[in-house]
C-alpha cells in the first residue's frame, strides 16, 4: 500500500504531540512552558487567536466566559427529568445536544457565529456538570459566580462554598494540561461533523459521544478504581504481580503516542503530591508513586517503553480535591472543550469534507440468488474463463 500523501493528510496549527520526544505544543508553545506558568483561560484564548493575551485582552476575555457561564432554565428542566442514576457523559451528551436546539441560531456557522458559540459552550460545559451532581444528589445547581476563574468557578458551584487556593491552582493546571491534544478520537469527530457543514453543537456532542467510549476517555476513572482496589489489597507488590498475572492492565501505564515519559504526567505528579500531603490524603499518592516505581523496574513495562501518562496522576489530582469519581471523564470534557472548539474553528476556516478512503477486504464477484434456490443451497459465483455459474453450498443456520 502506497504511502500517504503529504498534501492529502489533514493539517492542524492548534498541538502538535511529538511522542517520541515527549512533547506537547500548543500554538508553538511547549507544554513544560505553559504548564507552570498559564491560566487555563489564556491557553484558551492561544488555542481560538493563535497568540498569548495581553492583560486587557485577557480581562475582557475573562468577562466574557463569565457572562455565559449560567445553564438556560429549560435544560436543567431537560436534567431535572433524567434518570438520578444516568451515566454523567450520557448526560453531557444530552445537555450540549440540547443547547443546539435551544439556540435559535444555532446553524449560524460564520466566523463570529461560530466563535460565539465556541465560548458559549467553552463557558457553560462546566456549569453543566456542576449542575448535574448536584441534581442527582438532591440539591438544586448553584449559580455562577462572578470574578472567579474557570476553575475556581467550577469547585465553588459543586458545593456553594469558597473553593480551597492549593485545590483551584492544581485544578486549573489539569485543565491546561487537557486542552488539547493533536488529532486524537473526540477531536476528529468534531472535525469531521464540521466539515459536513452541520453546527457547531453537532460537533461538540459527536466529540462528547466519542470521548464517552472507555478506550479513549475512561482512562482516569479507572486509574483511580485500580488504586482503590490495589489498597484494598493491602500490599501492593502482590496486588501488582497479580494483576500482571491474570493479564490485566495497568491503568495509566502506557501511551498510544507517547513512547517516553508524558510531559503532562510529569507536571501533574508533584501537584498530586503537594495536594494530597495538603488534603490528609497522602495515601492516594503514595499507592500511585509506588505502582509506578514497579512499572520501571518490570522488564515487560521497559521493553514497551511504557509510562504514566497524564490520567494516572489526574486521577490523584481529581480526587484529592474532592471530585466524584464517575464524573472524571466529564471534567475531562470540561477541559478538552478548549481544544474541541480551536479544531472545529480551524475546520471552518478553510472547511473541506472529511471522507477517508476505506481498504475494502469484503467479497467480490458475488451473484444474486432466487430465494426459493438460496434454500436448496446454491449459490451464483463469477468464473473468470466462463462467466456464472452455479455452485452448492452447505447451508448455515444461525
Amino acid at each position: 500500500m502506497s504511502e500517504t500523501k503529504k498534501e492529502d493528510a489533514m493539517t492542524t496549527s492548534s498541538s502538535f504531540v511529538d511522542g517520541t520526544k515527549g512533547e506537547l505544543i500548543y500554538r508553538g508553545y511547549d507544554i513544560r512552558d505553559l504548564g507552570p506558568n498559564a491560566t487555563y483561560e489564556e491557553v484558551v484564548y492561544l488555542l481560538w487567536n493563535d497568540k498569548l493575551p495581553n492583560a486587557h485582552e485577557l480581562d475582557l476575555f475573562k468577562a466574557a466566559l463569565q457572562a455565559m457561564r449560567t445553564v438556560p432554565e429549560p435544560l436543567l428542566n431537560i436534567m431535572r427529568g433524567l434518570p438520578r442514576d444516568a451515566q454523567p457523559m450520557a448526560v453531557l451528551r444530552t445537555a450540549v445536544s440540547a443547547l443546539g436546539v435551544l439556540d435559535r441560531d444555532a446553524d449560524n456557522i460564520t466566523p463570529a457565529g461560530a466563535r460565539e458559540k465556541a465560548l458559549h459552550l467553552t463557558a457553560v460545559m462546566p456549569s453543566i456538570v456542576a449542575a448535574w451532581e448536584r441534581l442527582r444528589n438532591g440539591r438544586e445547581p448553584v449559580p455562577p459566580r462572578l470574578g472567579l476563574n474557570q476553575a475556581a468557578n467550577f469547585l465553588y458551584m459543586l458545593d456553594g462554598e469558597e473553593p480551597n487556593p492549593d485545590a483551584v491552582a492544581a485544578f486549573d493546571s489539569y485543565l491546561v494540561m487537557l486542552a488539547d491534544h493533536g488529532f486524537n478520537a473526540s477531536t476528529f469527530s468534531a472535525r469531521v461533523t464540521t466539515s459536513t457543514g452541520s453546527d457547531i453543537y453537532s460537533a461538540i456532542t459527536s466529540a462528547v459521544g466519542t470521548l464517552k467510549g472507555p478506550a479513549h476517555g475512561g482512562a482516569t476513572q479507572r486509574a483511580m478504581e485500580q488504586f482503590f482496589s490495589a489498597a484494598d489489597r493491602g500490599n501492593i507488590e502482590a496486588w501488582f504481580e497479580e494483576t500482571l498475572a491474570a493479564g490485566k492492565r495497568v491503568m495509566g501505564i502506557g501511551h498510544r503516542v507517547y513512547k517516553v515519559e508524558d510531559p503532562r504526567a510529569r507536571i501533574l505528579k508533584p501537584l498530586a503530591q503537594k495536594l494530597a500531603a495538603s488534603s490528609g490524603k497522602s495515601q492516594w499518592y503514595e499507592v500511585a508513586d509506588r505502582i509506578e516505581k514497579l512499572a520501571r523496574q518490570n522488564d515487560y513495562f521497559i521493553e514497551r517503553n511504557l509510562y504514566a501518562n497524564v490520567d494516572y496522576y489526574s486521577a490523584v489530582v481529581l480526587y484529592t480535591i474532592g471530585l466524584p469519581v464517575d464524573q472524571f471523564t466529564c471534567i475531562f470534557a470540561v477541559s478538552r472543550i478548549a481544544g474541541w472548539c480551536s479544531q472545529v474553528l480551524e475546520q471552518l476556516a478553510d472547511n473541506r469534507l472529511i471522507r477517508p478512503k476505506e481498504h475494502y477486504v469484503g467479497k467480490r464477484d458475488q451473484g444474486y440468488v432466487p430465494l426459493s434456490e438460496r434454500e436448496r443451497g446454491v449459490a451464483v459465483q463469477r468464473d473468470m474463463r466462463t462467466g456464472w455459474k452455479r455452485v452448492s453450498i452447505r447451508p448455515v443456520f444461525l
